[in-house]
């Protein structure tokens, strides 16, 4: 006879959680309780301050932010400050900027975690390529434009990351770009030798969702002197342009017709 004797499951040691690209309007409920429940938060940098708002005044903040090119928090230092609080017993929320499974390094503290036998749930977030594209009035895919969406790097661990340029040149592709601030000519260069057209649109979204989020239209033969107005984070909407930049080009074009 089958033993159906039920065992009540363990109880979660970590939960990651995404934090949206910065604006408290754009975290999810989930993580918001989180949040709330949580005895240690370990947060990055790119968390909006309205976020860490959010956060009781009695729950314990670790920053372990990273810096691109910049001071960061060592991968093997976050690993082991995750290990470290969870084996406590502590409730821990580990909170990571826009989608925690989009170039979050998820993976790699989650397998952190396997190792010391923790268990851990995850709570999705909006990652910053469909925030900047709802900021611009445009969506990542359309009927008949593109059948794809690419979310890609600028740069990996070995550098300026190589993609499927000849893919991404065809006319209508839609690629959201993340960390591409320092490759942007490189990208550039790469598309326009596979054949992209110099006026292809490219919006440079800066701090997304913030209070001080730049948008800038931009094509793919100004692209480097775009980004070279951008201090904060930024995320590249190749092939999209801000519908306002649309509608109000097109009703110059009516006028001097």
């Amino acid at each position: 006879m089958a033993d159906h004797t039920a065992f009540p499951p363990a109880p979660v040691a970590v939960t990651f959680a995404g934090a949206g690209p910065g604006a408290a309007a754009h975290l999810t409920l989930g993580a918001w309780r989180a949040l709330q429940e949580a005895d240690v938060v370990i947060h990055d940098r790119l968390v909006g301050d309205e976020v860490l708002a959010l956060i009781p005044p009695h729950v314990r903040r670790i920053d372990v932010g990273k810096e691109g090119f910049g001071p960061s928090t060592a991968q093997s230092t976050i690993d082991a400050t995750l290990v470290a609080e969870a084996l406590t017993g502590a409730r821990v929320v580990r909170l990571k900027g826009g989608d925690c499974g989009i170039f979050g390094r998820l993976d790699e503290e989650i397998e952190a975690l396997e190792a010391a036998r923790l268990s851990f749930t995850i709570l999705p977030g909006l990652t910053s390529a469909s925030v900047a594209a709802a900021s611009i009035g445009q969506s990542l895919t359309r009927r008949g434009r593109n059948r794809a969406l690419r979310i890609v790097t600028g740069h990996d661990m070995a550098g300026f990351a190589e993609q499927d340029w000849r893919g991404m040149a065809r006319a209508g592709e839609v690629a959201a770009i993340y960390m591409g601030k320092k490759s942007s000519r490189f990208i550039q260069g790469r598309l326009m030798m596979h054949g992209a057209a110099g006026e292809t649109p490219v919006t440079v979204v800066e701090n997304v969702s913030r209070p001080d989020q730049r948008v800038i239209a931009a094509t793919l033969s100004t692209l480097p002197e775009a980004v070279a107005q951008v201090d904060g984070p930024a995320v590249l909407l190749y092939g999209l342009e801000p519908r306002r930049a649309r509608v109000a080009l097109t009703e110059l074009k009516e006028a001097s017709a």
